[in-house]
């Protein structure tokens, strides 16, 4: 592959690109002729909803038919693009007996006798059907086109749009594209075409590498009754970015500016979504400077300062630089969003920022009103405990309660094992409790830490409650602290307790070392209790 041009001169020769772009018009203009269809093309696709088109009427985002679920990708003859595989009807459980049967025919039956198999089945369908089994068959697109003509004749050749949408996208998909064209001119002839049906060419173009084609046809697309305005860019911009290749994205867009359609917020967003993808910080900065530049501060504009500082911040110096331009955007009262501030805060956690983090969580909660969600307050909490601050952590852990973010395991562990570390046990035996009450148990370390700690502070009863909770949840690794408990509660002069918990433990299979056994016996010969220690060490022997 030879080397791009440095990023801010590619975009240059704009009249040599418009000569480039008029040979490629001129050859899909003159695209007309039969539709080559295959007698049995064996590739798998489903498309876009109805649902997804209607949509388009009623937004400014770009329309882009979402990508249908790929099963697995293979590689084209003579080409290094990929080639998808997609779902088929024999993926799709619950299908009506029709569908299914239509499906099948359609799967099966060579391209030319299709029509003559379906028309023996003697089915009548309505629009809807044929929609449905069109999304379900762009594996066979031969196939599709016949059962497409022959549902016609039964509906007066009065097709929905979406069924003509379909047919185009799957010729598209399938990369026929003389025959996407010719069907293109029909619905043109019907009054029919949208934006819905030109995103999909573009997608379809992308998709086969013909970025070019996908340019051109965007191009040519008011030669069809329908308007390139900044929504269709959107579109187009959407698809090339989406295949990962936003500098081609990027130079067009300097192309359709001067000439076209002046790119707005949406335009940008995209590209700034492109630049994130692709991790690269010094063009995501170019963009965003040209962004200011054509269109100005826009408190609005939260989906492209959001790609923006995502990708900036996880670059080189990145916390440092994303805080230059949050300041920047902050003083203008433009914000990021959730997005954003999740990112930062987990960069944060990372470099163990504590101050950095406290500066994005008062701006974003307390200026912008964001509710932040249980993971974004377990990593303050993190930090804050990081940085031997239970008080602080605490809070933020009261406080997420109020706010209608509820403390998961993480948010109960993180701090009570910071307070077990710190030795703040009056705090951690009221979080311990509140832990239990709440089914959050302590996971097995924070148990074995906390025993250990409330038996080295004297507080006998903690630990037997701590380590009642370990042994009804935890059922390996626990002679360390079993030997542990039972070497406590004898030293602590609890040799009462220390024999129970012993027979206990022989029960569950604990193995008590003989080191531990040898120093409760001392203690019950002391205390004028052999019979005790030989009925314990029988039980231990015959374990």
């Amino acid at each position: 592959m030879s080397p791009r041009k440095p990023f801010a001169l590619r975009n240059k020769n704009v009249h040599a690109h418009r000569k480039q772009m008029d040979r490629a018009k001129h050859t899909i203009e003159q695209n007309v002729g039969p539709i080559p269809l295959p007698q049995n093309a064996i590739v798998r696709v489903c498309s876009f909803s109805a649902i997804e088109q209607l949509k388009i009427m009623s937004r400014k985002r770009p329309y882009s038919p979402p990508p249908p679920p790929l099963s697995s990708t293979t590689l084209s003859p003579n080409s290094s693009i990929k080639r998808p595989t997609f779902t088929s009807y024999l993926d799709i459980p619950n299908l009506t007996p029709k569908i299914n049967t239509l499906c099948k025919i359609i799967a099966t039956t060579p391209s030319l006798s299709v029509e003559k198999t379906l028309a023996e089945t003697g089915y009548r369908v309505t629009r809807e059907e044929v929609e449905e089994v069109l999304k379900l068959n762009y594996g066979f697109p031969g196939q599709a086109v016949k059962f497409f003509r022959w549902s016609g004749h039964q509906l007066n050749y009065n097709h929905s749009p979406y069924s003509w949408n379909l047919v185009v996208d799957l010729l598209g998909k399938n990369r026929f594209f003389d025959a996407m064209w010719d069907a293109i001119k029909s619905m043109n002839k019907e009054r029919l075409l949208s934006l819905a049906t030109f995103a999909s060419v573009f997608s379809s173009y992308v998709n086969a590498g013909r970025v070019r084609e996908a340019i051109v046809a965007f191009e040519v697309m008011e030669n069809y009754g329908c308007v390139r305005d900044v929504v269709a860019l959107n579109s187009l911009l959407s698809a090339i970015c989406r295949d990962g290749r936003v500098f081609d994205a990027y130079e067009y867009l300097q192309v359709a500016k001067k000439m076209i359609v002046r790119p707005d917020s949406d335009s940008y967003a995209i590209l700034m979504e492109g630049w994130e993808s692709e991790k690269n910080a010094d063009s995501a900065k170019e963009t965003f400077a040209e962004m200011v530049k054509e269109l100005g501060w826009d408190p609005g504009n939260v989906p492209a300062y959001d790609s923006f500082l995502c990708t900036v911040i996880r670059g080189v110096n990145g916390l440092h630089e994303a805080m230059k331009f949050f300041d920047s955007m902050r003083v203008r009262r433009c914000y990021p969003g959730m997005r954003f501030f999740k990112v930062a805060l987990d960069e944060c956690v990372k470099y163990h920022d504590v101050r950095m983090a406290e500066f994005f969580w008062e701006e974003m909660v307390g200026k912008t009103g964001l509710q932040p969600n249980t993971q974004m307050y377990n990593s303050m909490i993190a930090l804050y405990c990081y940085h031997n601050d239970t008080d602080e952590a605490k809070k933020m852990l009261d406080d997420m309660i109020y706010k209608g973010a509820f403390p998961d395991l993480l948010s109960y562990n993180l701090l009570f094992r910071f307070s077990i570390k710190d030795r703040k046990l009056r705090e951690a035996s009221v979080l311990f409790n509140e832990m239990i009450k709440n089914e959050c148990m302590p996971d097995q370390p924070n148990c074995d830490a906390a025993i250990k700690a409330y038996l080295d502070n004297g507080d006998a009863f903690m630990a037997m409650k701590v380590w009642k909770c370990l042994v009804e949840n935890y059922h390996k690794d626990l002679e360390d602290t079993a030997n542990l408990l039972i070497a406590g509660l004898r030293d602590a002069d609890r040799v009462p307790e220390a024999v129970k918990y012993a027979e206990d433990m022989i029960s569950r299979r604990i193995k008590l070392t003989s080191s531990t056994l040898s120093k409760l016996r001392q203690s019950l010969v002391k205390d004028r209790k052999e019979f005790v220690y030989e009925e314990l060490l029988r039980k231990w022997k015959s374990r």
